[in-house]
């Protein structure tokens, strides 16, 4: 389909890489991209060391560890869209109760539309999701962490190790294989982002929420170019396998190592 005009209505014509041309030749993806990889940069270091710092909160065996490893997994078992809806009433101007204690309180204005403005509805957008995901990105570092020998710590702290130390050269060089699972996850989660924009924010404002998976849709579903649409999902996959490779490389050094 990618090779073909490709119309939701009517009959295909060949073209061959021209959809692939146009891609890099249309603003409106590139734009889209760069946005995407912005997302991208700003998300995932947030989740990974969110995750890294809860699951060491948490590592312990006693109740209110595994109740607190409850509470911060909870959002995961929320679907993506509802999260988002969620998070779309709380910060209503005038009505969601996120914006109505917060001017209570007289630190915003109450009747200020936060999705107006490209900032702060980045900003929620990225906490909604660091809240909905945090919680799954935990509890692999957690299962990384329990899979650290108790006598790798023990002989570092007979050798005169102090915990940072300790912690750093060894617990985090055992890591690796998880931090690095971790990483794809989110890394791909980011480039494949798209009900919480087509939610919170619709795209907006002016278009300066539009990720690549949101830019796909509007090609294939609301300007029907299905063929072009098929095109970038084929560069999109193909980003996602260079991110699979990154993976495969970062535990094959970690096996080696």
């Amino acid at each position: 389909m990618s090779l073909h005009d490709w119309p939701l209505l009517g009959v295909p014509e060949f073209t061959g890489f021209e959809n692939y041309i146009a891609a890099f030749r249309d603003e409106g993806f590139l734009r889209a991209a760069g946005f995407t990889l912005l997302y991208t940069v700003v998300t995932t270091p947030i989740l990974i060391i969110l995750a890294f710092l809860l699951a060491f909160l948490v590592r312990g065996g006693t109740r209110a560890h595994r109740f607190f490893q409850t509470i911060y997994f909870l959002p995961v078992v929320i679907g993506l869209a509802s999260g988002s809806y969620i998070w779309l009433f709380m910060w209503q101007s005038d009505i969601g109760p996120t914006t109505t204690l917060l001017g209570d309180l007289g630190l915003i204005d109450p009747t200020r539309n936060f999705f107006a403005e490209f900032g702060s509805a980045f900003a929620i957008v990225v906490a909604m999701v660091t809240w909905k995901v945090v919680g799954l990105q935990m509890l692999l570092v957690l299962a990384g962490i329990q899979g650290v020998p108790d006598e790798v710590n023990e002989a570092a702290r007979i050798d005169g190790a102090i915990p940072w130390q300790s912690f750093w050269h060894i617990t985090v060089p055992l890591l690796r294989p998880t931090l690095a699972l971790v990483l794809v996850f989110s890394v791909a989660g980011s480039l494949l982002a798209f009900d919480q924009f087509y939610i919170l924010t619709t795209g907006g404002p002016a278009g300066s929420t539009i990720t690549a998976v949101f830019e796909i849709y509007r090609s294939g579903f609301v300007k029907f170019d299905v063929g072009y649409a098929s095109a970038l999902s084929i560069l999109l996959m193909l980003a996602l396998g260079v991110v699979s490779a990154v993976q495969m490389l970062l535990l094959r050094n970690s096996d080696n190592s």
